[in-house]
């Protein structure tokens, strides 16, 4: 990853940690699902026309035509509903933004992959695309998606031909003032967005002025231009140019673009924001019925000085409430966040308690898969259990272990707490290479947490481990 991208995946993370991100999705986010972009959607209709799309460029101007010959919106409307009914499937892209903290969508599209990427990862989407859905807040919503040209489901009202481009501004004026306010309050990420939509352009100018020609910074992605995809070396340098025009004049607005050589790469740079926003959140996974080798005294504040440690490095905890641990990581906690009143205990602190009773066990897998997906970081304490009177690994560690290896954590067992945690540490010193493929100089770093003769010594290696492995 060069610099400019690191640059913008630190920048991104950091305002997400903030709540201030927001996306604005083009028709290129989804073509990746099959549906079409704006030339192909045309192609029909410019067709009836007697035109050419290949050699058009005023995409707005065809539908008006089109409009104007048929004197209705029919052909216009059997377009949209032939290409963008449902039925795509949601691609790795909008699973990933509706898994992040993002709370703001805005979009020019009319397919439903948003809200419907955001209800797969479990959230509420408060869907706006009329006047009347902007009076109404959508109970204990976690996004809002504004579909700012209207949905499917209702293409007499999407925004398509020249009349309707010009009545914005009187038809649908709150959303640009909802949407002028959030590009001065968030960080915006344009993808498959093109910049050549009328009302955007005017939201982004008018912006512009009130800030005095100082606007915050938003970023976008483009492809760069590819040879292979000109017919001569002048056609390729001609398109050369004119993006790196466009670029430049995208900077008026605050807009840095980001130039990725395939679109695959734009997976990557968002499984890379994922990745590095995740590994903000620790899971302390371990169960006591007894310590072993450590006193009661030694282990509990082991247990508490680990949680103020990783609350000081700027993590957040993530704990299922293990037998003899999940108290004790609650106390350090708490401890350490009354001392810095700055940090608030529900941003540094999720907790989910296993359910109990004769049926209980029945949720367990599906707590642990909902509890892991939280964290980036996965840490194994201990691990035993009192079955039939006797003291026994605990397999629900190991089963954590293994869900948080498929979810591809940062897994660090800390061996020196004996049981199931010294089991995984063995099976992870064993295969190193295998686990940490990318990270073979962090080996004796894993290799010291085998030594529990300074538990100060391993909360410190822990901190380092997971430093190092953010990058910091």
């Amino acid at each position: 990853m060069d610099k400019h991208a690191e640059h913008f995946v630190e920048t991104f993370v950091k305002e997400l940690e903030e709540e201030n991100v927001a996306i604005f999705a083009g028709a290129g986010l989804s073509v990746g699902a099959g549906y079409v972009d704006w030339k192909k959607l045309l192609q029909p209709i410019a067709h009836e026309l007697g035109l050419d799309i290949d050699k058009e460029h005023d995409l707005v101007s065809i539908a008006q035509y089109h409009l104007n010959e048929k004197q209705n919106r029919s052909g216009l409307n059997r377009a949209l509903i032939e290409q963008f009914s449902p039925g795509h499937a949601i691609t790795e892209n909008h699973r990933i933004l509706a898994r992040l903290p993002i709370k703001t969508f805005w979009t020019t599209n009319y397919d439903k992959l948003i809200e419907d990427s955001l209800k797969g990862a479990g959230k509420i989407a408060d869907v706006k695309f009329t006047l009347d859905h902007l009076k109404i807040t959508k109970p204990k919503r976690d996004a809002i998606v504004y579909k700012m040209h209207g949905d499917i489901e209702h293409p007499d009202d999407a925004v398509l031909t020249k009349d309707d481009y010009e009545r914005y501004s009187s038809s649908r004026g709150q959303y640009v003032t909802a949407l002028s306010g959030d590009l001065v309050a968030k960080m915006f990420l344009f993808l498959g967005f093109s910049f050549t939509d009328p009302n955007l352009d005017y939201i982004l100018s008018r912006v512009r002025i009130s800030l005095h020609g100082k606007p915050r910074d938003h970023y976008c992605i483009f492809k760069k231009c590819s040879r292979a995809n000109y017919p001569d070396d002048d056609a390729f340098k001609y398109a050369e140019i004119k993006q790196q025009l466009a670029i430049n004049d995208l900077k008026r607005f605050g807009v840095q673009t980001l130039l990725v050589d395939e679109y695959n790469d734009i997976t990557a740079l968002l499984k890379q924001i994922e990745n590095r926003y995740q590994r903000k959140t620790v899971l302390i996974s371990g169960s006591a019925h007894e310590y072993g080798a450590w006193t009661q005294a030694q282990a509990e504040s082991f247990i508490r000085n680990l949680s103020q440690a990783l609350i000081r490095n700027d993590s957040r905890i993530v704990s299922g409430f293990g037998l003899g641990v999940g108290s004790h990581v609650i106390t350090g906690a708490l401890e350490e966040l009354y001392q810095h009143q700055g940090k608030r205990l529900h941003d540094q602190l999720i907790l989910r308690p296993f359910p109990q009773g004769p049926d209980a066990q029945k949720q367990w897998e599906f707590y642990r898969q909902e509890m892991i997906a939280h964290a980036g970081v996965a840490l194994f304490i201990f691990g035993n259990k009192l079955d039939g009177g006797k003291v026994v690994p605990a397999n629900g560690v190991r089963r954590e272990f293994e869900i948080a290896k498929e979810k591809g954590l940062l897994l660090i067992p800390i061996g020196a707490t004996g049981f199931m945690a010294k089991d995984l540490w063995q099976e992870l010193i064993a295969n190193f290479g295998t686990y940490y493929p990318a990270h073979a100089t962090l080996r004796p770093l894993f290799e010291s947490l085998g030594d529990g003769a300074d538990p100060k010594k391993l909360i410190d290696t822990v901190i380092e481990i997971i430093s190092k492995a953010k990058g910091r």
